[in-house]
């Protein structure tokens, strides 16, 4: 019973889509469009939407990480390197006129003060990101804190 009724399910599926594939090639032209109505070889230009912000913008609620002021698409962030700190590190963000990490990002799980960044904030952007005048993606009411 339940394999007659499988076999019967997968028929008529089958069906369904021979059918709507049949129906797909004669409802258009046979010419192969892109979805914004142009030539699959045409160049469509995009215009940017997403700009990167020059001036910072105000944090929102209390120790919120600070968004980055600036892209950092080419940054090599991983076990072996973190280009953020060759101006961001204590040592460096003097002569850079770079914002110094806080001295937070200099202690270990138990408190210890480090003379480098601790590996537990070793990955800038799991709290930082840039910042962007983007359009949300969903709506919001979030209103910030005082």
């Amino acid at each position: 019973m339940k394999t007659q009724s499988l076999i019967t399910a997968l028929t008529f599926s089958a069906l369904v889509a021979v059918g709507s594939m049949a129906t797909a090639q004669q409802s258009g032209s046979g010419k192969v469009e892109t979805l914004r109505g142009g030539d699959v070889d045409d160049y469509v230009a995009v215009e940017d939407v997403f700009h990167q912000d020059e001036n910072r913008f105000v944090r929102n609620y209390r120790q919120q990480p600070p968004l980055i002021p600036h892209t950092i698409e080419q940054y090599q962030i991983d076990l072996s390197a973190n280009e953020c700190l060759a101006c961001h590190d204590w040592t460096n963000a003097g002569d850079r006129g770079a914002p110094t990490l806080s001295m937070t990002h200099y202690l270990d799980r138990d408190g210890n003060q480090l003379d480098s960044v601790a590996g537990t904030r070793w990955f800038c952007n799991q709290c930082h990101v840039p910042q962007a005048d983007a359009p949300a993606l969903v709506e919001n009411d979030f209103q910030a804190s005082n």
